[in-house]
């Protein structure tokens, strides 16, 4: 396995993510079928990637996404415009007034507690950003000279939204290899969206093609066995015990298959209860395994954590700490993204580091 490597040339971003940003409508303590109030925030895989380097860490990032042009778009567009994330990548798509051609997604999450798990349910048809084709974006010009990004992040969700998203998001990759930008990919398989277009087996078909083109390869025991057909042994069916070394073969068993990939990481993650989660990492780099065991924490909110992970750890590359460290800081970010609620990270960086340095929660004032 090569080393990341990162484009030393000026960039005008540090990333790009590409995919859908849905608005989240959240019961808070209730639940979605009782009741009478949501909060609203933004959110999407690709998406909170992208807040996350912005937002916790200081980057410069942008996201390529697309709305119907209504007041529900706009206000996504400004919660992203409140998170500091580039919106100049965005596409408009002309509204025709009631969604039968094209609409913006909403994604209803109750966060759940105790013994009661979280629960999603997306309303996501016919949305902006799943019919766009290739061409739709303009590749060459974001990531070639006078513009340009480090780092470029796009995952399995958006590739499950149509049969022309793999196809955007190849395209994009290619140009972004092209221009020696990074490029990541969280598998983050979603049952409810592939069901309707062959399941698993197209899974596997869409992303075992992309995951060619990627460097930074991100998942959990389950996205690599759906989306890439390859399995963690040793396992029970509720996760209750996650044997290291099944783990680690799994990771060395998808650097075989994919030899372009230069580092695959994992979370692991035991659900005690949904307030109650064991929570650690493992990731392959130059064949090297870097473990951070896992530590109980106290979640609020779980949605978006392993994001937060990505996240953190791709701001270690881009921030030049060694590989140990940005697996660490992924940790400690995705742990305080699930104490607060919403997809995306409440945390500081100097709230990381502390978490990292094993600090106490301890009132600071």
């Amino acid at each position: 396995m090569g080393a990341i490597v990162l484009k030393k040339e000026a960039c005008r971003w540090d990333n790009i993510s590409l995919g859908e940003v849905m608005l989240r409508l959240d019961p808070g303590e209730g639940r979605i079928h009782t009741t009478r109030h949501f909060t609203a925030w933004e959110g999407g895989g690709e998406y909170n990637v992208a807040r996350g380097l912005r937002r916790c860490f200081g980057l410069k990032t942008a996201v390529a996404t697309a709305f119907a042009d209504n007041p529900v778009g706009r206000l996504v567009e400004d919660f992203i415009l409140q998170g500091g994330v580039d919106t100049s990548l965005l596409r408009w798509v002309k509204y025709d007034g009631v969604g039968r051609t094209v609409r913006n997604g909403l994604n209803f999450t109750e966060r759940g507690y105790g013994v009661r798990a979280a629960v999603g349910c997306s309303d996501r048809g016919n949305t902006a950003i799943s019919q766009v084709k290739k061409g739709d974006f303009e590749w060459e010009t974001i990531f070639g000279p006078g513009n340009g990004s480090r780092w470029f992040h796009t995952g399995g969700i958006f590739a499950a939204l149509s049969e022309t998203t793999p196809e955007v998001a190849s395209e994009a990759m290619d140009a972004a290899r092209k221009h020696g930008t990074v490029v990541s990919y969280d598998l983050n398989y979603r049952e409810s969206l592939w069901r309707a277009i062959g399941g698993k087996v197209k899974a596997q078909e869409v992303n075992r093609e992309l995951v060619s083109k990627v460097d930074l390869l991100l998942g959990n025991e389950e996205d690599f066995s759906a989306m890439l057909g390859i399995h963690l042994e040793g396992v029970t069916e509720d996760f209750n015990e996650l044997p290291l070394a099944s783990y680690e073969k799994m990771l060395r068993d998808v650097a075989a298959a994919y030899p372009n990939l230069k580092m695959i990481a994992t979370t692991l993650r035991i659900a005690h209860t949904a307030s109650r989660n064991a929570w650690g990492a493992m990731a392959l780099y130059q064949d090297k395994i870097v473990h951070v065991a896992q530590r109980d924490v106290e979640v609020l909110d779980r949605v978006g954590g392993g994001d937060s992970f990505a996240s953190g750890l791709i701001y270690g590359f881009l921030a030049g700490k060694p590989v140990e460290w940005a697996v660490q800081c992924g940790i400690a970010h995705g742990a305080l993204a699930m104490t607060t609620p919403g997809d995306t990270s409440m945390a500081t960086l100097v709230e990381v580091e502390r978490v990292m340095k094993g600090g106490s929660a301890r009132i600071a004032r």
